[in-house]
C-alpha cells in the first residue's frame, strides 16, 4: 500500500501553537497515533517521519508535533493538548488514538506514558487505545537503581515496547521485570544489539527502521482488530 498526503497544522497551546503536520492516508482513517519526539530534535526527527509515513502508507492517520520544551510536566501538558485537538477534530473523526513516544533522553515516551495516566484518572472514555514507547528510558544511564517506571504500573491500556537490547537507558532485565508487573497487556520487541539511539553496528538507519516499522503496524492491527470482536 502507497499513498498518503501530509497537512501542516497549528495546534493552540496557550497563548502559543504547537506545529504538527498529519500524515493522512489515502482511505478514510477511523484509528490514528499521535507522535512526539525526545528532548532534541523536533517532528522531523528521521525516526518520527519514516514511523509515520509507514503508518499512513498502511491506513493509519498519523498526527506529529514539535514541543521544545525540557521540562517533563510542560511535554505532557503539551500531549494533552494535541490529544484534545485530535478527539475534537471535525475534519478527522477517530474512534480512538494510539500516543507514540521516540527516544531522545527521557521526554517522549515520558511523556505519553504520563499522558495516559493523567487521562485515565480524568476521565474514563476509550478515546486513548494504547502507548508505543520507542527506547523508553527506564533509567538513566548507569543509574539502575532509580527506575522511572511510575506511570506504566498505573496504565492500563495495552503498551508496545520497542527498545534496543544494548540501549543503556534500558536494561534488559530491568524492562522485563517492569513489564511483568504491569497491569496492562504489554509486548516487547527487542531491536538485537541496538543502542538507545536505535543504532546497530552493521546495519543501516533506514534498515533498523524497517523493522521497528513493521513491529508497530503489526501491533496497532493486532490491537485494533481486538476492539471489533
Amino acid at each position: 500500500m502507497s499513498g498518503q498526503a501530509e497537512v501542516k497544522v497549528k495546534i493552540p497551546f496557550g497563548n502559543k501553537y504547537l506545529d504538527a503536520i498529519f500524515s493522512v492516508p489515502k482511505k478514510k482513517s477511523t484509528y490514528g497515533v499521535i507522535l512526539t519526539h525526545g528532548a532534541g530534535g523536533d517532528m522531523n526527527f528521521p525516526h518520527l517521519v519514516s514511523l509515520a509515513a509507514y503508518l499512513a502508507s498502511h491506513g493509519v492517520l498519523c498526527l506529529r508535533f514539535t514541543c521544545k520544551g525540557l521540562n517533563i510536566a510542560y511535554r505532557t501538558k503539551a500531549f494533552k493538548t494535541v490529544v484534545e485537538y485530535l478527539k475534537l477534530s471535525d475534519d478527522y473523526k477517530l474512534s480512538g488514538v494510539f500516543l507514540a513516544g521516540i527516544k531522545g533522553r527521557s521526554m517522549g515516551s515520558r511523556a505519553a506514558a504520563s499522558v495516559i495516566r493523567q487521562l485515565s484518572q480524568d476521565d474514563d472514555d476509550d478515546f486513548i487505545q494504547g502507548l508505543i514507547c520507542l527506547s523508553y528510558p527506564l533509567h538513566r544511564p548507569k543509574l539502575q537503581s532509580k527506575l522511572r517506571d511510575e506511570d506504566l504500573l498505573f496504565i492500563r491500556c495495552p503498551v508496545l515496547f520497542v527498545s534496543g537490547s544494548a540501549d543503556e537507558m534500558c536494561e534488559k532485565r530491568l524492562l522485563e521485570g517492569v513489564a511483568s508487573k504491569m497491569k496492562a497487556p504489554k509486548k516487547i520487541h527487542w531491536v538485537g544489539k541496538a543502542n538507545h539511539g536505535m543504532a546497530v553496528k552493521g546495519r543501516t538507519t533506514e534498515d533498523v527502521m524497517e523493522e521497528i516499522n513493521a513491529q508497530v503496524f503489526s501491533w496497532l492491527r493486532e490491537n485494533i482488530e481486538l476492539e471489533h470482536e
